[in-house]
């Protein structure tokens, strides 16, 4: 989490050496039907007045620089790097920083019908479903999300962060944590697992077109959470990691296929964007990561692998 907390520590400066206010200011980072996340920078310090908030829905947020006060209906914590934020729709909350300024948080947000569907989903108990604390603190379960979180808000990784993903899952581990699920989640049906043999076998047919985990769920006939956890199960892999792959595998052979753009081919950046890549630098990334080599050089030497 380096890059995160040089970022907030470089805000904090900005507003020490200007003698302006402190503030939040909120980048959104991805959003679906039912979710959305945003990367918030807060610069408000010890001499600043806490102000009552509202959760407008369910609020999960990574705690990944600085530390702060949060008092809700569940009670008063302090929230320090590796902790999540826990906020239930509707209540109303307050954070202070009365021993240190400044503060990032990935913060996913979610309609209450949807978190209530996941969490359904993942074997919580039917009806209103409110978390009973406001924190998690800094658990080994969560560290791999909130890893993932930072590498999507900094650009770094290979590729598009797969946000839907991260928010099915960062919603089933909190509610794990806090205790909420009553019952185990059910075993996959082989109805389900014939399903999304067939998704895979659409993706490999289509790896460009704009599949999201939403769009895969529906076409399977399944949840989003039961589609996730069932395609880890078959497959061995997340739909994003199978997707990425088909997507870097239909480039690569476009490459050794298509002839160099100085003969009159293809450009590089043309075949990543028809290979469903909306961004050249994170193609370039992905590809090297996947075949030890840069998509020009893999161009150039026929598809030939470095030894």
């Amino acid at each position: 989490m380096g890059k995160i907390a040089v970022t907030l520590q470089q805000a904090l400066a900005r507003r020490e050496q200007e003698g302006a206010r402190g503030g939040t200011n909120a980048r959104g980072l991805a959003q679906g039907a039912g979710w959305d996340v945003a990367d918030v920078l807060c610069t408000l310090g010890p001499r600043d007045q806490p102000f009552e908030e509202r959760h407008g829905g369910v609020c999960i947020a990574m705690v990944v620089a600085g530390s702060f006060g949060y008092r809700a209906a569940p009670g008063r914590e302090l929230l320090t790097p590796g902790a999540l934020l826990l906020g239930n729709a509707g209540d109303c909350f307050e954070c202070g920083h009365r021993h240190g300024a400044g503060d990032r948080c990935i913060a996913f947000r979610y309609a209450p019908a949807y978190f209530e569907r996941l969490a359904a989903d993942a074997g919580a108990a039917s009806g209103k479903l409110n978390f009973k604390r406001a924190r998690l603190p800094s658990l080994r379960a969560l560290s791999p999300l909130i890893a993932r979180a930072c590498a999507g808000a900094c650009g770094d990784g290979s590729g598009a962060a797969a946000w839907d993903e991260l928010a099915v899952e960062l919603a089933a581990a909190a509610l794990n944590a806090s205790g909420a699920l009553t019952r185990p989640e059910p075993s996959a049906s082989a109805t389900a697992w014939s399903r999304v043999a067939q998704i895979a076998r659409v993706i490999d047919e289509m790896p460009g077109a704009p599949h999201t985990l939403a769009s895969l769920a529906a076409a399977a006939g399944l949840s989003e959470f039961h589609f996730l956890r069932t395609f880890q199960r078959v497959v061995g892999v997340t739909p994003h990691q199978y997707l990425l792959r088909a997507r870097l595998r239909a480039a690569a052979l476009r490459l050794r296929e298509v002839e160099d753009e100085r003969a009159g081919g293809a450009k590089v950046v043309d075949i990543a964007l028809d290979c469903g890549f909306n961004d050249l630098s994170n193609f370039n990334h992905a590809f090297r990561a996947e075949f030890a080599s840069s998509p020009r050089a893999w161009r150039a030497r026929g598809g030939a692998r470095r030894p």
